[in-house]
Formats: C-alpha cells, sequence, structure tokens
C-alpha cells in the first residue's frame, strides 16, 4: 500500500495559510545561489548540518561518488533540542551553512523569519512528481518552493513483545485497551510501564491530537486562527492528565539517560513513536533483539488513524552562495536508491521515504532481526495512509513548542496541568502573532 493522501484539506490550509504569512512577513530571500556546481572544473564545496540517523553514512557515500560538489557535515542538536535555535543564531550572524535539515513543522517558521532561500528554479515538476504529493506541498509556500522533502513520519507503536507474553497482555488497539493494558503491565510488575509522556517533545503530543481529529491552525481570509480547544485536542489533554496522575506511563525526558536507562533495565516496555523509531530504538538497546515488535498506533475507536511525528526536509539558507549546488545534493539524498541504502547501513535509520520508489530499497535495506523478522514497512505504509488530511502548520511553531516544553515539564512535576500548558501555548502563539504583525481571526 502507498501513501496516498487527497491534494485537498491540508494543502488548501497550508498553501492559504503560507500566502498570508508571506504577504505579512515578507519571505525569504533569493540569496546568492547563482553558482554553477562545479561547471568552472573546481569542485564546489557546500556545508550540511543536520542530525537525523544515518547522515554521516550518506555525506560520505556522495562524497565518494561525487567530484563535482564536496560536502562538509557536522551534526548538530536534534531541532527541539538546540538545533532550530544553532540555526537561527548562525543566520543572523550571517555564518550560516548551506544546507540545514528542518522538519516539516518548523518550516514555516523559518520561512516567514526571512531564514531561508527561494528555492523553487532548482525544485524542477520532474523532482516534484518523483515525491509524495503531500510532502511537495507541505514545502511549497506562497506558491514558492522552500526545501526537498525527505520522508514522511507516521505513529508507530512499539512494545516488548516477550513481556507482553509473559503477562499475557494483548496489544491495545483503541486509546481505552491502551490505558487498561498500562494498569495490567503495572500491576504485573510495579516498575513496568508501555509508554512514556515526553514533557520535553511537544511534537509527541500534537501528533496525538492530529491523529484524534484536531486542527490548531487554520487561516479565515488573512487572519490566522488558532484553536486548542477541538473535541480532539481536549481528549487527548484529559486522557493523558489521567494517565500521568495514576502513574500508569513514565514521564522521562525523550531519549535522556533515565529514559534509555529504563529501556535497558525493562522498565519501560513500550515506546509511542514514529516510523523513525524503529532504527533509533535498535540503536539504543541492541541486547534486546528480537525481544520488541512494531504495531498501529493504538485510535480512540479502533479504526486506523495516524497524525505524522516529525518528518525531514532539507533547506537552502538565505545568504548560501551556492544553491544549486545545495539543491543538488538535497535531492540526491531524497531520490538516490544509494543514498537510502547508505543512510540505512548505519542500522540506526529506519526512514520512510517521501519518494515513493524509494520504499521498496529502504525496505530491503532495512535489517528487520531486532523486530524479529517483521515487515515494519508494511506496517508503515498501511499506518501513512491513514494520516489524517485536516491538519496544517503555523509560522510560530518555535513558540507554541517552547511554551509547551516548558509547561509540560512543570506538569509532569505535578505544578500545573497539562491543560494548563495547551492554555499557555495557545496564548503565547497568539501574543506572538500579533507581535510579529499578523492578523488574528476571532480574538
Amino acid at each position: 500500500m502507498s501513501l496516498s493522501w487527497s491534494r485537498n484539506t491540508v494543502a488548501t490550509a497550508a498553501a492559504t495559510a503560507a500566502l498570508a504569512l508571506l504577504a505579512a512577513c515578507g519571505g525569504g530571500g533569493g540569496g546568492g545561489g547563482g553558482d554553477n556546481a562545479g561547471g568552472d572544473g573546481k569542485p564546489v564545496t557546500i556545508t550540511y548540518w543536520g542530525w537525523t540517523k544515518g547522515t554521516q553514512q550518506t555525506v560520505d557515500a556522495y562524497n565518494a561518488s561525487h567530484k563535482d560538489i564536496k560536502v562538509r557535515y557536522e551534526e548538530i542538536p536534534s531541532g527541539n533540542a538546540g538545533g532550530y535555535a544553532k540555526i537561527s543564531n548562525a543566520v543572523r550572524a550571517g555564518n550560516a551553512p548551506d544546507v540545514v535539515s528542518i522538519e516539516y513543522p518548523s518550516l514555516p517558521e523559518f520561512v516567514s523569519q526571512g531564514a531561508l532561500q527561494d528555492i523553487s528554479r532548482y525544485v524542477t515538476d520532474d523532482l516534484k512528481k518523483r515525491l509524495l504529493p503531500q510532502a511537495v506541498e507541505l514545502t511549497t509556500l506562497g506558491g514558492k518552493s522552500w526545501a526537498v522533502p525527505f520522508d514522511a513520519a507516521p505513529q508507530t507503536y512499539y512494545y516488548r513483545k516477550d513481556f507482553f507474553a509473559a503477562h499475557h497482555l494483548k496489544v491495545p488497539k483503541t486509546w481505552a485497551e491502551f490505558r487498561a493494558t498500562a494498569a495490567a503491565a503495572k500491576k504485573a510488575d510495579p516498575r513496568a510501564r508501555i509508554g512514556t509522556f515526553f514533557p520535553d517533545d511537544p511534537t509527541t503530543f500534537e501528533a496525538m491530537a492530529w491523529q484524534a481529529g484536531g486542527r490548531w491552525f487554520a487561516t479565515r481570509g488573512d487572519a490566522w486562527k488558532v484553536d486548542t480547544d477541538d473535541p480532539g485536542t481536549k481528549k487527548v489533554t484529559a486522557y493523558w492528565q489521567g494517565l500521568l496522575d495514576d502513574g500508569l506511563v513514565n514521564s522521562a525526558t525523550s531519549f535522556s539517560p533515565a529514559w534509555t536507562g529504563a529501556l535497558k533495565k525493562g522498565d519501560t516496555v513500550g515506546y509511542l513513536g514514529a516510523s523513525w523509531g524503529a532504527g533509533v530504538l535498535k540503536g539504543l538497546v541492541p541486547d534486546q533483539s528480537g525481544k520488541w515488535a512494531a504495531a498501529p498506533m493504538p485510535t480512540w475507536d479502533g479504526k486506523p488513524a495516524s497524525g505524522m511525528l516529525g518528518g525531514s526536509t532539507w533547506a537552502v539558507t538565505k545568504d548560501s552562495e551556492h544553491a544549486a549546488a545545495a539543491v543538488k545534493f538535497a535531492t540526491w539524498m531524497s531520490t538516490s536508491p544509494q543514498a537510502v541504502k547508505a543512510r540505512l547501513s548505519s542500522g540506526e535509520s529506519s526512514a520512510y521515504p517521501a519518494a515513493e520508489a524509494l520504499r521498496p530499497v529502504a525496505k530491503k535495506a532495512f535489517d528487520t532481526r531486532f523486530y524479529g523478522g517483521q515487515d515494519v514497512y508494511r506496517l508503515f505504509d498501511d499506518a501513512a495512509a491513514s494520516i489524517g488530511q485536516h491538519w496544517a502548520w503555523g509560522p510560530t511553531g518555535g513558540t507554541t513548542n517552547a511554551t509547551l516544553k516548558d509547561a509540560f515539564g512543570k506538569a509532569a512535576d505535578g505544578n500545573g496541568t497539562l491543560s494548563d500548558a495547551v492554555r499557555a501555548a495557545r496564548d503565547a502563539t497568539l501574543r506572538e502573532l500579533r507581535k510579529r504583525g499578523l492578523k488574528v481571526a476571532g480574538r
């Protein structure tokens, strides 16, 4: 099964919203961009900042097979863990790299701040046809192309099948079953938890709201509409508050020593993540090979539904003088079988490409022994096909997520509630929109 969202609601909302934010904020500029990618006989050297698993291997493969462009790679923290701040600071200081990793949720903000180049002249119709249409639409703002899409990231649930089998636990198909299973796991082993609320990672919570039918950002005419009071978001908020109150899930920082330690000790026996989590998990606890399995994310009614948790693009910063070379490199990373094979050779990547033709390549390259030979890419296909079509991202993701991260941390410690955190994020978002001179609908 291939990913086949329709080209309607998300595309319309994203495009309309992008037009509004770009008109109000001025959008990114044209930058240097006019190199000839080695046409003078000398190789062009470009710099690239990113953090996704397998990137070093991908860059090494590119440098080994290309003579006209050479890539210097620097690994930076993941976006919300400091990477986006580093990129923004470098742009302001005028010493940004040529290419940067930016997830779909954060792309509108970087565009609205003028941090990126319009790369429309390099993103050809042929390239667009090779990529998932919805990914192309998420990187097309104001009718212009701002990044080359790389992957999609449907939600996925990972669990210790040996623990579930030993305690006669069924893999939950609904959120009601998830709560019951969490309680049963805790009863069987007081230290065991089948999931974690990550207070530092708002994107996981946002994917849950997306899955439940929430829609935080939309446009009304030339104004932004921000709504976190929808039934889906309220349902998710109350549900996770109950899990936290009853001690049925962990609340460790994502991928922290505390969280990975709990994985290694067998105290954390489930992980609510995304397609890319399959490789990450395998890299964190390789000695648990054969003990884990993947399953569809629980849903509210038992029918397939998913949000998208992350997903990466490659963008060119505004002052890069080598936009043509940068896009050529980015295109290779997103469309070349060699690139996907190199990325997955790290053993820690389970990238689900936006280029449909590369998914069989990724499936073949991914070592499934950690999951007992399970066809996890078939699971990703099914999950991706169930991603809701209603969600759109706004231009103030940094403010929204920073506020959520701070307030979630307090709530996880018992100082406030998740409802307080969502309300604070909405209010901070509205203030930031007005601060930037953007119109706000209904408030």
